[in-house]
């Protein structure tokens, strides 16, 4: 029995830090969206799921409510493998697609299927970091992990901006001069990341989740993410961290339990602040204007041409490329409405968009740059509802974990929380969770944000304590 326990808590650990790992190396090469790249990533995790079946064997399950969110993500599953079936009835053909294929729900089932196997392979993830993150000394890790990621990219972009002269790529190949940020080959996706890093790190300290002697070093950690963010010249990254900001003005009262925050407001202006809703108003307009005004000042003229852009993305302006957001949502609500119930296929959008892109652009469009309007399109109602159930599933997971007393754990949420809502803003005109690293940040935020963490001490609690025996 002892060899039995010893080997399980071998397997325990080894399990989460091997997984950390794999979640870093998927952030190296442009961010994991190369075929053989998304192959390596997808069998380490099904590698470490059949390691954690031998874990499970030995140790036992456990508390299965706390896996209540993998349930609308295995109804995706399922919904999208019988969107690759044929459906009875009459015989169809397509130009180079099989019989069954063309009479399937997906417009492209092969697509679908690599949407299943990736899905599939990220919902593994988000069980493992449920199942492993287990003490605050890993959830310390994991937070560590994203903002070390976030800063590493953000450092390589800033590095790669300013000396990158040669036009055969930096480091690795294809990352041309003026072409993407950092390893990404879209800027928009990279902002994606710099959003979760800096929300997590911004929401941490807002929380009062670091303690004084340490905030520098947060602050430090965010600063070149920031940094980068602007210089990157996302437009939808710039209103996305707006928004987190105000996301975080607004939700400073959820940085402590309220027992303990009125016992302490007569001694701490922050927390009079956060109670008053003139102050937290005039707060918010300084941030926000301060930060606008930091932002023109790094990104300079070409952020500043960037921003003047805005308008013809939602305009009518049929002289781009491809088309502007607005022809293709046009267009993709057009095909929702030929298929709302199942949708076109998850995967299939950029198959089934070509009988209503109708803009005289050269390029057709291969997402929706709207992932809610996607997800309609490529769900249709079902897709919607699997959805909402994942995000009810969520909020009332995130309000059973604010019931904590613990300081460092609320702190964690209220980081995680900001990081997510800063996605949830993006998505309305990108599509940057389609890139593995950014879904796999995403989901370990979420992890972060409801994954329920033994009363064990961190360890920077542990010296601190240690410091004070040695001082007694």
């Amino acid at each position: 029995m002892h060899v039995r326990t010893r080997l399980a808590s071998r397997l325990d650990s080894f399990i989460f830090y091997a997984l950390l790992c794999v979640i870093a190396l998927t952030a190296i090469p442009f961010g994991t969206v190369q075929p053989w790249w998304e192959a390596l990533f997808e069998s380490a995790i099904f590698v470490l799921c059949v390691l954690s079946v031998v874990e499970i064997m030995l140790s036992g399950l456990g508390d299965t409510s706390r896996y209540k969110l993998l349930l609308p993500l295995l109804a995706l599953l399922l919904f999208a493998f019988l969107q690759t079936l044929p459906l009875k009835g009459q015989n169809a053909s397509a130009a180079g697609i099989s019989t069954a294929a063309a009479r399937a729900i997906s417009a492209d089932p092969y697509e679908t299927r690599i949407f299943i196997l990736k899905v599939a392979a990220i919902s593994l993830t988000l069980a493992l970091l449920i199942r492993y993150t287990k003490s605050k000394r890993r959830l310390s890790a994991l937070m560590f992990l994203i903002i070390g990621v976030g800063m590493a990219c953000a450092l390589f972009g800033i590095i790669r901006q300013t000396t990158q002269h040669q036009a055969t790529g930096f480091l690795i190949p294809y990352l041309k001069p003026d072409v993407g940020y950092a390893q990404f080959i879209n800027k928009n996706h990279f902002a994606f990341l710099m959003e979760m890093a800096l929300g997590l790190t911004l929401g941490f300290l807002v929380a009062g989740g670091a303690r004084r002697d340490n905030a520098l070093m947060y602050l430090s950690a965010a600063a070149p993410v920031w940094i980068a963010l602007v210089l990157c010249g996302s437009r939808g990254g710039i209103l996305s961290m707006l928004s987190q900001i105000i996301f975080l003005a607004l939700s400073f009262n959820l940085a402590r339990p309220q027992a303990d925050m009125y016992k302490r407001t007569s001694q701490n202006i922050l927390l009079r602040v956060g109670r008053s809703l003139a102050l937290r108003v005039l707060l918010i307009t300084g941030l926000v204007a301060a930060i606008f005004v930091g932002m023109v000042w790094v990104g300079g003229e070409s952020l500043v041409s960037r921003l003047q852009t805005v308008p013809g993305e939602v305009s009518q302006d049929r002289t781009t490329l491809g088309a502007s957001r607005s022809e293709i949502w046009r267009a993709t609500w057009r095909m929702i409405e030929d298929h709302p119930i199942a949708g076109v296929g998850f995967n299939g959008y950029w198959m089934a968009i070509t009988q209503y892109h109708d803009a005289p652009g050269l390029l057709t469009p291969q997402e929706a740059h709207n992932d809610y309007l996607e997800i309609l399109a490529s769900g249709g109602l079902i897709g919607i509802a699997i959805f909402i159930w994942f995000l009810v599933l969520f909020v009332r997971e995130v309000r059973r974990a604010l019931t904590t007393e613990d300081a460092f754990r609320r702190a964690t949420i209220v980081g995680a929380c900001a990081g997510i809502f800063g996605v949830a803003v993006h998505s309305f005109v990108d599509f940057g969770l389609h890139i593995t690293i950014n879904s796999l940040i995403f989901f370990a935020l979420i992890a972060m944000a409801t994954v329920n963490v033994a009363a064990t001490k961190s360890r920077m609690e542990r010296r601190s304590e240690k410091r004070a025996t040695v001082a007694a």
